[in-house]
């Protein structure tokens, strides 16, 4: 009988949490706790009756018997296609705060699985408490571990935060010509794909093109704090030259994704020094740095990134932290000193990321990579950088696959999330974790669409590295 299937994953870090997924007739519960699960369920035409093709996909969320969060979609069994639901696309997505916890899920919408992409629809969620103190909780003002130099932290990270949402590059592409956005999308894709796309086409996909290149994160910078990132790498730049002609955006500074213009940097100071404003021990790093970022995406001064700076500290309670503090000053004199946000740049790191390890579906040469690097491990940088996500957006196919396919809409990235994280994350929280933070330099751990798993694993990272 024609089915669809769906894969599940969980992961929680509270107690008294059952997370129950459901299609017609099976259900999956899950009560495990810091533990990483993987499940499937189908939507098979022989549950649904007579001349019924569309089954009810779900998920729930009990704390203690009392439910706090219910998803749905529905799935046609014949075609795979979602009909009406509550996460039909990334931007229904957004987290959940409530009682505390913080719930995190996502739902990969599956095509045909033309160039390896998943057959079957994905579906994750974590839950995890609202990690928006974590440093004061798990490194109280006046312990000993508030004593210990900050390089010995490890720090849960989203990547590429600024490109949390499409609102900078769709504000620029309703003022662009198709000329202007083939050629533009043209440099962050392989050759020839735009040259498929008819002219008629191009304004209408462009921002599925985008969403499925460059989009890595659906919470609100706010929010993301709250579920835990203290470190975020930041391209600040002035938006491409084609598009600043047309642009109705402030003559300011973007996080540039390749030539795709995301959050501004403004943005992001103004959101960080908010949080930390009200929460008094905590301390966020930014690294700012222009890995890919094109030449025709002008290029700020020291001096341009302090003006910015400075509008959005003046007032506050608040000081900046640079290299040399972040090397070799406890949390304990960062917080009496007040210097709760470092800003560094260019700053020499080292990092488990592979052009060819990261350009993977599965994840498989990742690990391989992340274990070559735990039997050298990296001495004398001051970073020391763990890239869970993967990069299927340098697969050639994938990203035809992902522009040419009836449902453009389906991210590439998200695609591979769950099912790397379900590996990865517990080798981070085992003794892999370990070996790749024994030497001195603060340990990121960074993740697309960023979870409650990612953050529990890091700061437990962070608690026993601190010892």
């Amino acid at each position: 009988m024609p089915s669809k299937g769906i894969k599940c994953f969980s992961y929680s870090a509270t107690n008294g949490i059952e997370i129950e997924f459901a299609v017609p007739k099976h259900k999956i519960t899950k009560r495990d706790s810091h533990t990483f699960t993987t499940d499937q369920l189908e939507i098979d035409t022989k549950d649904l009756g007579t001349f019924k093709f569309t089954g009810k996909f779900e998920f729930k969320v009990r704390r203690d018997g009392r439910e706090i969060a219910h998803q749905w979609v529905d799935i046609n069994a014949l075609t795979g296609n979602l009909e009406d639901g509550s996460m039909n696309n990334l931007e229904q997505t957004h987290s959940i705060q409530t009682e505390g916890l913080i719930i995190v899920y996502g739902f990969y919408d599956a095509g045909p699985g033309h160039a390896g992409l998943p057959k079957q629809h994905l579906c994750y969620v974590t839950v995890t408490y609202s990690y928006e103190n974590w440093m004061r909780d798990v490194i109280p003002p006046g312990s000993a571990k508030a004593d210990k130099r900050f390089n010995r932290m490890v720090l849960p990270s989203s990547h590429d935060i600024g490109m949390n949402n499409l609102t900078t590059a769709l504000a620029i592409l309703q003022k662009a010509g198709t000329g202007v956005i083939k050629e533009v999308l043209g440099r962050s894709l392989p050759l020839g794909v735009v040259e498929k796309v008819s002219d008629s086409a191009v304004n209408a996909i462009a921002p599925d093109i985008i969403r499925a290149l460059a989009v890595t994160q659906k919470d609100s910078l706010e929010t993301i704090l709250k579920i835990g990132s203290r470190y975020f790498e930041f391209r600040p730049a002035k938006c491409h030259r084609k598009f600043q002609a047309v642009s109705p955006l402030e003559d300011t500074w973007y996080f540039q994704h390749g030539a795709i213009p995301g959050m501004s940097y403004k943005q992001l100071l103004h959101d960080i020094i908010q949080f930390l404003d009200s929460h008094k021990d905590e301390i966020v790093v930014v690294h700012n740095r222009w890995d890919g970022v094109p030449a025709d995406c002008p290029k700020p001064n020291d001096d341009d990134l302090r003006r910015v700076l400075d509008d959005e500290i003046r007032g506050k309670d608040l000081q900046v932290g640079n290299l040399d503090d972040m090397k070799n000053k406890s949390i304990k004199d960062l917080r009496n000193e007040r210097k709760r946000l470092i800003i560094v740049r260019d700053v020499n790191q080292v990092s488990n990321y592979d052009d060819a390890a990261n350009a993977t579906l599965n994840g498989d040469p990742m690990i391989a990579k992340l274990n070559e690097m735990a039997n050298n491990p990296p001495r004398g940088h001051p970073i020391i950088l763990l890239q869970c996500q993967a990069t299927s957006t340098n697969i050639k196919d994938v990203i035809v696959a992902s522009v040419l396919d009836s449902d453009v809409s389906t991210s590439p990235l998200l695609a591979t999330k769950p099912i790397i994280d379900a590996k990865i994350l517990p080798l981070m929280a085992g003794e892999l974790g370990k070996k790749l933070t024994r030497e001195e330099g603060v340990a990121v751990l960074l993740n697309d669409f960023f979870d409650g798993g990612t953050a529990d694993v890091a700061i437990n990272m962070c608690r026993d590295r601190l010892g």
